[in-house]
């Protein structure tokens, strides 16, 4: 008796620790990538493994491996190799900062290859990478998106925005080009999580309040509303293309900003 496998980007911290732990939880075992949260991910994996033993196992790399084929394949061959098979790969790992107009041209060069790789260009490539084996399992893939992607720009992010529409539209696209055999879908959060303060400082306590009030539910959502969403996706035989928004109401505020 085997187990699904689920690969998470991004998963030692915040959404991403919350959706492995969701899957882990529903049977999965799965495989917590990660960049610089050495420390977080190899506490999450112990503290699963202390669940139910060899049932997580830790993989780093940053998602800049997708710019060699040789060293993209190494990841794939390392991801396989935890636990034989991959089922469901879930995109979360994301980059999420402001991109003023008023920088320089090397400081929006460096944030646009920086937002792009993160938000766009890094799932499309995984995908290309697994999708041989996820083909074979007849497996699933989640992207976290964001409300503000569906012509809702977030002002003072027109970078971060467009790589997450880029990122959008890829799951709606790939819907169509993997089916029958993979389905892909999104979960776009809202006000779910602030960002650390030392990535967002303009997102202070007074920006915070604000936020939450324009929420019709006011309040601000968890990590654990949107990893219950993706363990719906990763086993619904019968959803693909689809986009589902987890946040509390406030796309249907939006216009813009």
């Amino acid at each position: 008796m085997f187990n699904k496998v689920a690969l998470i980007t991004g998963a030692a911290k915040r959404i991403g620790k919350a959706t492995t732990t969701a899957l882990h939880a529903d049977g999965y075992d799965v495989i917590i990538h990660y960049h610089h949260s050495r420390d977080d991910a190899h506490a999450l994996a112990d503290m699963l493994n202390a669940i139910r033993p060899n049932s997580a196992k830790t993989l780093q790399a940053g998602l800049d491996v997708v710019n060699s084929g040789d060293e993209l394949d190494a990841f794939k061959e390392q991801a396989l190799s935890c636990f034989g098979r991959l089922d469901v790969l879930v995109h979360n790992a994301s980059s999420f900062y402001a991109t003023p107009l008023d920088g320089t041209h090397e400081m929006m060069m460096a944030h646009w290859d920086d937002l792009i790789l993160t938000n766009a260009k890094a799932p499309l490539l995984l995908t290309h990478a697994f999708a041989q084996e996820l083909k074979i399992n007849q497996g699933s893939i989640i992207s976290l998106l964001d409300i503000h992607a569906d012509a809702k720009p977030f002002v003072g992010y027109p970078i971060y925005n467009m790589a997450k529409a880029a990122h959008r539209m890829m799951v709606q696209s790939l819907a169509l080009e993997l089916a029958p055999d993979i389905r892909i879908n999104g979960v776009a959060p809202g006000v779910n999580i602030f960002p650390d303060d030392d990535q967002n400082p303009e997102l202070n306590s007074q920006t915070q309040a604000i936020l939450t009030d324009s929420v019709p539910l006011k309040q601000i959502g968890t990590p654990e509303d949107i990893a219950a969403v993706v363990v719906f996706m990763a086993n619904s035989r019968y959803i693909t293309g689809q986009i589902l928004a987890v946040d509390g109401g406030r796309g249907l505020t939006l216009k813009g900003g």
